[in-house]
């Protein structure tokens, strides 16, 4: 499994990253042992980037992650979490927390907080349940709707834990690429996480967001490579960023699949190299709340796609002109004789980006 260094921070990550929303009840209950199991699959396939977040199953995706890597040499992972929801107490009350996607009890409500101390609470209260004694990767989840509270406040909190070493990378993960963007110019973050804005439908991320990463050196991960499943599985039904794909959209999906297997390639893992075929990109995080599912993932990657497939799609017009495609040795960072670099060994830095020509003027995954 490949390395990519996230900007010039020194920490790395696995060219496929383990997605731990699904693993907190997403949408359906995952048996603890199924969860352990995940966990367990994907060290075994060589992943060794692992993400979450306090809104995932309100703390239950961090507790079994955290539960399922405390034996792991922590020098050989990396680990990301995010800041900007706290949990707060509210009591037994027989209610569940459905209407947020997660089959759990309703016992937290979820406060937005992205003040330089909600950060650095949320921070606390993630290692607590995490029980590990270093998170490498913050992301500010979601701040759509409190822009100026996370580019004011949050942002700042951030950039000074990473400046006394409490973390090591520092960034902000969204279902959308306006604000990333703004990140990017804005500030000196090391990464973003993009979820379903770099896909075989919803190239969005190209206009702006991946050229301006590329341009000063900083690190895109990218996240909803199925956008929510349609892309894994089309189907009547089948949900598409997370609401049920509409016929228009289904029809696509179909057409590409139909290519992809008449090219003798998965539609999944068309979808999962056409996410990780741009330089900024430095990995892509799929969610898996089985063994089956990320051994799945990690098969995908492993799978060759033929330059003929990308050139029927783009004669169909189902792929833009200029979409780039995974090469099979890409430049990656790794260790010595192809071992893979441990998150916390330094990595050679990337030259010094450019300086912006002008000045600027919002997943992550939040499954």
């Amino acid at each position: 499994m490949r390395w990519s260094t996230l900007g010039r921070s020194g920490v790395g990550i696995t060219e496929l990253a383990f997605g731990a929303a699904a693993i907190g009840n997403l949408y359906t209950p995952v048996e603890p042992d199924d969860a352990l199991a995940a966990v367990d699959a994907a060290w075994e396939c060589g992943i060794r980037a692992f993400d979450t977040a306090p809104h995932y199953g309100l703390g239950l995706s961090e507790r079994r992650l955290g539960r399922a890597l405390r034996t792991r040499p922590r020098a050989e992972y990396t680990l990301s979490t995010k800041v900007g929801r706290l949990l707060e107490p509210r009591g037994p009350n027989g209610d569940d927390d459905l209407a947020n996607g997660f089959a759990v009890p309703a016992d937290h409500r979820r406060v937005w907080d992205f003040s330089a101390d909600g950060v650095l609470r949320a921070i606390e209260e993630s290692l607590r349940r995490l029980g590990l004694d270093r998170i490498d990767i913050v992301y500010l989840h979601d701040p759509d709707a409190h822009e100026d509270a996370a580019f004011r406040h949050g942002y700042p909190a951030l950039e000074r834990l990473r400046a006394e070493n409490v973390v090591g990378a520092i960034g902000a993960g969204m279902n959308q690429t306006a604000m990333l963007t703004r990140f990017l110019r804005d500030t000196d973050v090391d990464a973003v996480l993009c979820a379903g804005r770099h896909t075989l439908l919803d190239q969005s991320a190209l206009a702006e967001l991946l050229p301006e990463a590329a341009a000063r050196g900083k690190s895109v991960v990218v996240a909803g490579v199925y956008n929510s499943g349609l892309l894994a599985d089309p189907r009547p039904g089948a949900p598409y960023d997370y609401t049920a794909a509409d016929a228009g959209t289904l029809a696509r999906a179909l057409r590409l699949k139909d290519i992809a297997e008449r090219h003798g390639v998965p539609l999944r893992a068309a979808a999962l190299h056409c996410s990780l075929g741009h330089p900024a990109v430095a990995g892509a995080l799929v969610g898996a709340r089985s063994s089956a599912e990320i051994r799945d993932a990690a098969r995908q990657l492993r799978t060759p796609v033929p330059a003929a497939l990308w050139e029927e799609l783009r004669a169909t017009g189902l792929l833009p002109p200029g979409v780039p495609q995974r090469r099979p040795d890409p430049d990656r960072a790794s260790g010595p004789e192809g071992v893979p670099r441990s998150p916390s060994a330094p990595a050679p830095a990337p030259p010094a980006p450019p300086a912006p020509s002008s000045p600027s003027s919002p997943e992550g995954d939040s499954r």
